[in-house]
């Protein structure tokens, strides 16, 4: 299911290859996913007979806090968490509970299971994970968590088997460059470091997300009256990135179309998103003291040739050295570096809804009590 504006593209695939796709016109999430749903047990994608074969439902959770470090079976109280952390990730925490709701109405009976963005880099240092301001900040709770954990830690698994390595003797940065856009720092399988803080909002240049911007700005906006907390949250979570600069999308493909076309705000939001893209890549070396590896992963990490060549640019030093031809024609779980590279360059596709698969089979497979976590 993908989303445009108020648009969704529904696409079904059985294992037999039938495909059922169609456009849902300001369509709410909530009756895009019932019609993914149906396809389950209807039309040419019918795989089931009805809803209630479905062993186990799983959910990705964006911000599970810091109580919630392991996927968990769904109780009234962790919706509750969820609800709660829902303040630091507005777009998606109270997206998912709804469709938690959907599968409650749907199938009451069926087991759901939240497997949490944030658990991957819940080992995170004190001294990475608390802000610089008082300390009274870390006492309330205010630290960076990270997301997009269950892809980088899904990427950091297959590049090491790509690469015929123990997953523990590697430094890997991986790359998740989609809508939203985070990078980590993998070493001995761990999260040390990554760019996502306190809400999705911190760290690279994303689709409609500023990313890290001077506080000093915010409060000057707010000093002159120009703006209010509100307005401000939407801004930066809606109108700003790539969208904001460019004035034509937050899309990566239509930046590169429009810059085809003489468009020079689209040029600017480009050379912006690749200037924040190795300066942050270069951070995560750097508390790597070092790297193997470095994997895009996601919409643009996957699908953008001119994103992966701008961010391997700047790592000649390192004897990075990509194949053009390679990178230019790559298809996802590839290597694109140059056969003299010291460093590795791997596409890999993501494939969270595996990863969250995965986690629901081993807790189904392993039963225990409710509340852990």
């Amino acid at each position: 299911m993908e989303w445009r504006e108020n648009r969704a593209t529904l696409e079904a695939r059985s294992s037999s290859d039938a495909i059922s796709r169609h456009e849902l016109e300001r369509g709410d999430r909530v009756e895009a996913t019932a019609q993914l749903l149906e396809a389950l047990v209807s039309g040419e994608t019918r795989v089931l007979g009805e809803l209630s074969e479905i062993d186990v439902v799983g959910h990705r959770i964006v911000n599970g806090g810091r109580e919630y470090t392991r996927p968990t079976r769904i109780t009234g109280e962790v919706k509750a968490a969820i609800e709660k952390m829902a303040a630091f990730a507005p777009l998606h925490n109270r997206v998912e509970l709804e469709g938690i709701a959907l599968i409650e109405r749907k199938c009451s009976s069926l087991p759901q299971v939240a497997v949490f963005d944030t658990a991957f880099h819940s080992g995170l240092s004190e001294a990475t994970a608390i802000y610089p301001g008082p300390y009274e900040w870390a006492q309330r709770g205010i630290r960076k968590f990270g997301f997009h954990g269950i892809n980088h830690e899904y990427c950091a698994g297959r590049a090491a088997q790509m690469l015929r390595k123990d997953l523990t003797e590697l430094k890997l940065v991986t790359c998740h460059l989609g809508n939203g856009c985070s990078l980590a720092a993998i070493r001995d399988g761990l999260s040390i470091d990554t760019t996502m803080g306190f809400t999705p909002l911190e760290g690279l240049m994303m689709g409609t997300r500023s990313g890290s911007v001077d506080p000093g700005i915010l409060t000057f906006l707010l000093r002159e009256g120009r703006t209010d907390g509100k307005a401000l949250d939407e801004t930066l979570n809606t109108k700003s990135g790539l969208l904001g600069i460019s004035g034509v999308s937050g899309d990566m493909r239509e930046i590169m179309a429009a810059i085809k076309n003489g468009n020079e705000r689209a040029q600017l939001a480009f050379e912006m998103f690749s200037h924040r893209l190795q300066s942050g890549i270069g951070s995560m070396v750097a508390a790597l003291n070092g790297v193997d590896a470095i994997v895009f992963t996601a919409g643009i990490g996957e699908n953008s040739p001119e994103v992966r060549a701008a961010a391997c640019s700047r790592f000649t030093f390192l004897s990075l050295v990509l194949d053009f031809a390679k990178n230019t024609e790559a298809h996802s779980d590839q290597d694109i570096a140059a056969p003299e590279s010291k460093v590795r360059v791997l596409v890999v596709r993501a494939q969270e809804d595996w990863a969250i698969a995965r986690e629901c089979w081993k807790l189904q497979s392993r039963p225990i009590a409710a509340s852990s976590n």
